[in-house]
């Protein structure tokens, strides 16, 4: 198993509610997911828990074997560097950095940074000719595929997307959307996808909503 969480609780301090209760949900290695649901559901701090980027109060989080619950936050770091991509609906660029090497950054923190690689995803995603240029001199659909190629550079296991598109028209969006899971299933690594939008959930093959913090 690739991602499993079992009975999971998450709390935010002031909150009438728990934010996920008691939520179980697995992923196969190479399985592509949508989670859905109102704002406020619980699919960020899903996606957050699998990532490693925020802690469960209960239950019990696993990425590729191991147990999240323990981790330091180190721990989780590197856990984030060799194993768990991330792609924010905020793209998250190093400004002072240029395509080429924000491209490169997340593989290098990995050691396993790849110059044909790299290559190979800017060409795919369109982005060769936009190499020396720097974010502010990109466009939201371009800033976004430079965060998708960021993360794929450094061959993840697992691919975490929170709304991946949501700053990004429909057209775009669809492009973007399509690219995305174009490169993660020839890499053969899992994702999960935290979307909004109905149409684009409906094209992964398994979907979970989420309503008021447990699976429906």
């Amino acid at each position: 198993m690739l991602v499993e969480l079992s009975d999971v609780v998450k709390r935010y301090p002031g909150a009438e509610a728990a934010v996920l209760r008691g939520v179980s949900v697995q992923v196969q290695p190479g399985e592509m997911l949508a989670l859905t649901g109102e704002s406020g559901s619980g699919k960020s701090t899903l996606l957050h828990l699998a990532g490693g980027l925020d802690v469960a109060d209960a239950g019990r989080v696993l990425v590729a074997g191991q147990d999240l619950t323990g981790l330091t936050d180190a721990g989780r770091a590197a856990l984030r560097r060799t194993t768990v991509g991330v792609i924010f609906q905020q793209f998250n660029l190093i400004p002072s950095l240029d395509v080429a090497d924000n491209i490169a950054f997340q593989a290098r923190l990995a050691g396993r940074h790849d110059p044909a690689r790299a290559a190979g995803l800017a060409e795919r995603l369109g982005l060769a000719a936009q190499l020396r240029k720097y974010p502010e001199q990109l466009s939201g659909g371009q800033q976004q595929r430079v965060a998708i190629a960021r993360t794929l550079a450094a061959a993840p296991r697992l691919v975490l997307a929170d709304e991946p598109t949501g700053n990004l028209d429909e057209a775009t969006a669809d492009a973007v959307f399509d690219l995305l899971c174009d490169l993660v299933r020839e890499t053969g690594a899992g994702l999960v996808l935290v979307t909004h939008s109905e149409r684009l959930a409906a094209r992964l093959p398994r979907r979970l909503h989420l309503q008021a913090g447990v699976v429906r």
